[in-house]
């Protein structure tokens, strides 16, 4: 809870920035590794970051950070792009990446296209979304769409490995 907290907070704060620089914020992880903390900011832009986004970015939000004091300990700050596997959170993420492959999980068990097994993990084409749901076109053997209301969804991101 205290983590999660902590991310919104530093999401605002550095939202502002990140925009100033023409990139969208698509994840803040703040945790603990081994004896470590660690703060992540995960970026993006059409056609991908670079290195040096990353690095003019972490240059300008870093003292920010320390200033506004919001982090009561030592911690790492890293700034790199979102990966391949970009995870999915807005509604406007799903709409932008019509037509994409994604992994969706939802929170609870499901059997949304009647196959006669609930399961938790979808895998398929993304076919349409809007501001309340998605569906995907599954890609194995029975195929079929299936549709999720964002709040079925534990977790959803581009799944470029199927």
């Amino acid at each position: 809870m205290v983590q999660q907290v902590m991310t919104e907070r530093v999401a605002e704060l550095v939202a502002p920035i990140i925009e100033e620089f023409g990139l969208e914020l698509v994840d803040v992880e703040y945790k603990r590794e081994r004896s470590d903390w660690f703060l992540r900011l995960f970026i993006d832009k059409p056609g991908g970051v670079t290195l040096d986004d990353c690095a003019d970015l972490s240059r300008e939000v870093d003292p920010l950070l320390e200033v506004e004091g919001l982090i009561p300990h030592a911690y790492r700050l890293e700034v790199s792009s979102p990966g391949l596997d970009r995870p999915l959170k807005k509604a406007a993420d799903f709409v932008r990446f019509v037509g994409e492959r994604v992994r969706v999980k939802s929170r609870d068990p499901l059997d949304p296209d009647h196959r006669g097994h609930a399961r938790k993990t979808f895998r398929g084409i993304l076919q349409r979304a809007d501001d309340e749901s998605l569906t995907i076109a599954q890609q194995d053997k029975r195929g079929g769409e299936v549709t999720f209301r964002y709040d079925e969804l534990a977790e959803a991101n581009l799944d470029p490995q199927f």
